[in-house]
């Protein structure tokens, strides 16, 4: 875990003229060193975004106290969104998995190597296969079966898992079940999804088989938030990997898996660096 102490303000308002000075003329009168600073201007929308991170070391504001005094100062003043996060508060993740096990074997191995300033304290799954490889880390496995008819309370289930976890978001590492909108308004902007990029072209179970009898040249995969129509939240994370007419849906599947553990956790990392702003239903990622 990183010794340094620092603050992070994500910011979206209106554009206008002295945000950048308002902003950093409050961190500044009150000790603060800024240590990262990005900003963006869209010019169509008209409006401001910023991502800004400061030492605490010699700040005079003690931390309970920044939130209401920045709110005094510039927030209210210049209509100013704003979160405010802390650089050693180690986020609470839960996964959520079905079967396919590739993105939950890949989160496993960064969180026990300590890649991620993270906790991982609660795996959920609608099966019970993957038990061994959250349990083998003293991490808990909780099965919840999951069906159309029984769902609203399997997910209050769910609901009363986290909360007794003390969960602050969540990643479906390939759960292989539609979440409801109820569900989904508990942790806005807090639910990390990643799929291929084969919808909605080539649904259904056999998408791999699909897209290689149509002789396709790129497989991607999409990281996002996940929204009341799951697959269409704001992005996060993309890529891409070409594909060879010598590939056999065999190659496919493996190049695909590869992409989107490698797509997953950079959008848990950018999630974890509080480096991702939601606006409407895109994202301004900064870094």
């Amino acid at each position: 875990m990183s010794e340094k102490r620092s603050a992070i303000l994500l910011i979206s308002c209106p554009d206008q003229k002295g945000l950048v000075s308002s902003v950093t003329e409050f961190i500044f009168c009150h000790g603060g060193n800024i240590i990262d600073l990005e900003q963006h201007v869209d010019i169509d929308e008209s409006h401001f975004f910023m991502r800004i991170e400061w030492d605490l070391a010699e700040f005079s504001i003690a931390r309970g106290e920044i939130d209401a005094q920045f709110r005094a100062s510039v927030g209210t003043r210049l209509g100013i969104q704003w979160t405010l996060y802390f650089s050693d508060v180690v986020p609470r993740m839960a996964v959520y998995v079905s079967r396919y096990s590739h993105c939950l074997y890949d989160i496993l191995s960064r969180y026990q190597a300590g890649d991620w300033q993270v906790e991982v304290p609660l795996v959920i799954s609608n099966h019970p296969d993957l038990r061994a490889a959250a349990e083998g880390l003293g991490i808990d496995y909780h099965v919840v079966p999951t069906t159309a008819q029984r769902r609203p309370v399997q997910e209050q289930h769910q609901l009363a898992l986290l909360q007794d976890y003390n969960i602050d978001f969540i990643v479906l590492a390939r759960y292989m079940q539609v979440l409801s909108e109820d569900f989904i308004r508990h942790y806005p902007s807090q639910i990390i999804n990643i799929h291929h990029s084969f919808l909605p072209a080539f649904p259904g179970a056999r998408p791999y088989h699909s897209a290689h009898k149509r002789g396709v040249k790129l497989i991607g995969a999409t990281s996002h938030y996940a929204t009341a129509d799951l697959d269409a939240g704001p992005i996060i994370e993309q890529d891409v990997v070409h594909v060879r007419h010598t590939d056999s849906v065999t190659d496919l599947i493996r190049k695909g898996q590869d992409l989107e553990k490698i797509v997953l956790s950079r959008a848990i990392w950018r999630h974890l660096q509080r480096q991702v702003l939601v606006f409407r239903n895109r994202t301004i990622v900064f870094g």
